[in-house]
C-alpha cells in the first residue's frame, strides 16, 4: 500500500508544479462568491436556492469534471512522454500500482478541493439566508434546509389486473363465440387496453368523487412522524381548456386521517395542474403508523395523478448539512468516474488525443436525449412523413446503430439517474441507500470496468517505444 500511496504523493506534487490546484482553488471561489454577488436573488426562498444551491453548486461539478479529465489525461500520458514513468517503473512497483496510485491522488484532490468549495458553499448559505424576510426564513428552513424522503402507497400490480381482466374477457368471448379462436395479436392489443384501463382506474379521480392514499411510515421512529408533513402532488386534468389557459386552477378538498376516524382533519387547496405543489399536513396516523390522505374533486373534470410522481408524503429524514455532505459525495462519484475514464484513455494514447477521447465519452454520457430519440423511432434518420419504406443502406445502418444506441443508453442509465443538485435544491432527501447504490453502480461498476481496462492497456504498453519530448 505505500507504494500506492507514494504515486498518490507524487501526483499530488504534480498538481501543485502545475499550479493546477491553485488555478482550481482561484475558479471555485469565483464560483462559489463570486456568482452569488453577480446573480442577485429576487429575496425570496426559491430565488436564492436557485442562485446559491442550483447554480453554484453546477458550476462547481463543471470545473471539476473538466480539471479532473484534464488532469487525470495529463498525469499519466506526459509522465509517459517527458520518460518520468520509465523511470519509477524500473523500480520494483507493479504498473497496476501506478494506475491506481494515480487514480487515489486524484480523487484525493478532488475530496479536497470539493470539500473546502462545499464548505463555502453552506456557510454562504446560511449568512444570506438570515438576509430574508422572516416569512421566506421560515420557508426555507421547513422545505429547502432539510433532508426530507419521500414515501409512496403500496405500488399496485397493474399487470396482474389485466392479466385478470384479460382472462374473464377471454373467457366470456369463448363462451359466445364456441369453436372459434383469436388470433396472439387481438388477445394482447385486449391486454394492453386492460392495462391502459387499470392504470386509469388508480390515476384518476372523476368529478365529485374521492381517491384514497394510504402511507405506511409504521417503520419509523415516533421521533420522525411527529415532525412537520408535506404532501407533493402533481395532476393532470380531462378539461382540454386547460391548455388555453396556463392561469386555470382547480378546487379541491383533502382529507387527512383514518377513514373511521371523526378527528380527521379537512383542507381546502386550489391547486394548478402540471406541476408539482407542496402543502403541510398533520401527523393523524392510525394505529399502525399509516397515514391516510384523500383527495376529494369537487371540479367539474376529472384529474390524472401520475402513479410515478403524482402523489408523495415527505418527512424529514436528517439534517440539511448530512444531505449536503451526501450530495457532495454522490458528485465525488461522479468526479471518481471522470478520473477512471481519463486514466483508461492516457494508458495508451498521447495527452491531446487521450483528452479529446475523454470528452467523447463524457458527450456520449450527456446525449441520452438524442439516444433515446434513436430508440423510440428505431432509426438514426429524419422522421419521413410521406411513410416510405427506407432504402437498403439506411436499413443497414439503422441494423447495426440502433442495438448499439440501445446497449450505450442502458449503460449510461446505470449512472445518470443520480441527481444531487436537484434533490438538494427542492429539499429531497438523499438516502444513503442512493448514495450506496452510487457508490457501486458509477465508482465500482462503471468506474471498475475503465480501471481493469487502463491496467490491461498500460501493462502492454511499450514504454521504452515512446519518443521524450524535445
Amino acid at each position: 500500500m505505500h507504494r500506492i500511496l507514494a504515486i498518490a504523493r507524487l501526483t499530488w506534487k504534480s498538481a501543485f508544479r502545475y499550479r493546477l490546484f491553485w488555478v482550481m482553488a482561484a475558479l471555485l471561489v469565483a464560483a462559489v462568491v463570486g456568482l452569488p454577488l453577480i446573480l442577485k436573488d429576487d429575496g425570496t426562498a426559491e430565488g436564492l436556492t436557485q442562485i446559491l444551491l442550483t447554480y453554484a453548486l453546477s458550476a462547481i461539478t463543471v470545473l471539476l469534471g473538466i480539471a479532473t479529465l484534464w488532469l487525470s489525461c495529463g498525469t499519466l500520458a506526459r509522465d509517459i512522454e517527458d520518460c518520468q514513468l520509465q523511470m519509477v517503473c524500473s523500480k520494483p512497483i507493479a504498473r497496476w500500482q501506478i494506475w491506481v496510485g494515480k487514480l487515489l491522488g486524484i480523487v484525493a484532490l478532488n475530496a479536497l478541493l470539493l470539500a473546502l468549495s462545499g464548505g463555502a458553499l453552506l456557510m454562504l448559505l446560511q449568512w444570506r439566508a438570515q438576509r430574508l424576510p422572516p416569512d421566506q426564513q421560515t420557508k426555507l428552513r421547513s422545505e429547502i434546509f432539510v433532508a426530507r424522503a419521500a414515501a409512496k402507497e403500496k405500488p399496485h400490480d397493474l399487470p396482474a389486473e389485466a392479466r385478470e381482466m384479460t382472462l374473464q374477457w377471454l373467457r366470456n368471448w369463448q363462451a359466445a363465440h364456441p369453436g372459434e379462436k383469436i388470433s396472439n395479436d387481438d388477445l394482447q392489443e385486449k391486454n394492453n387496453q386492460f392495462m391502459a384501463a387499470a392504470r386509469s382506474g388508480v390515476e384518476e379521480v372523476p368529478s365529485r368523487a374521492w381517491r384514497p392514499w394510504q402511507i405506511n411510515l409504521g417503520s419509523l421512529s415516533p421521533r420522525v412522524r411527529s415532525q412537520p408533513l408535506q404532501v407533493r402532488v402533481k395532476f393532470n386534468t380531462g378539461d382540454p381548456n386547460s391548455l388555453s389557459n396556463p392561469g386555470a386552477t382547480y378546487h379541491l378538498i383533502w382529507r387527512i386521517g383514518p377513514s373511521d376516524s371523526p378527528n380527521a382533519a379537512f383542507m381546502e387547496e386550489t391547486l394548478p395542474p402540471n406541476s408539482f405543489q407542496e402543502f403541510q399536513v398533520p401527523p393523524l396516523f392510525d394505529e399502525n403508523g399509516v397515514l391516510t390522505v384523500s383527495c376529494i374533486n369537487l371540479t367539474d373534470t376529472s384529474l390524472f395523478f401520475p402513479m410515478e410522481d403524482g402523489f408523495e408524503l415527505l418527512y424529514r429524514e436528517s439534517t440539511f448539512a448530512v444531505n449536503f455532505a451526501r450530495g457532495l459525495a454522490v458528485i465525488l462519484c461522479w468526479l471518481t468516474l471522470l478520473s477512471a475514464i481519463g486514466l483508461a484513455c492516457a494508458s495508451f494514447l498521447s495527452f491531446p488525443v487521450a483528452a479529446f477521447c475523454s470528452l467523447v465519452v463524457l458527450l456520449i454520457g450527456l446525449s441520452t436525449g438524442v439516444l433515446g430519440a434513436v430508440q423510440d423511432q428505431k432509426s438514426i434518420f429524419p422522421f419521413d412523413p410521406s411513410g416510405g419504406k427506407p432504402g437498403i443502406v439506411k436499413q443497414l445502418i439503422d441494423s447495426i446503430s440502433v442495438p448499439l444506441f440501445g446497449a450505450v443508453l442502458k449503460v449510461v442509465n446505470l449512472v445518470r439517474g443520480f441527481s444531487p443538485v436537484d434533490d438538494l435544491s427542492t429539499g429531497h432527501s438523499i438516502t444513503w441507500g442512493q448514495l450506496a447504490r452510487a457508490v457501486v453502480q458509477i465508482v465500482l461498476l462503471m468506474g471498475g470496468i475503465f480501471g481493469l481496462s487502463g491496467v490491461l492497456l498500460f501493462n502492454r504498453r511499450e514504454l521504452a517505444a515512446v519518443q521524450p519530448n524535445s
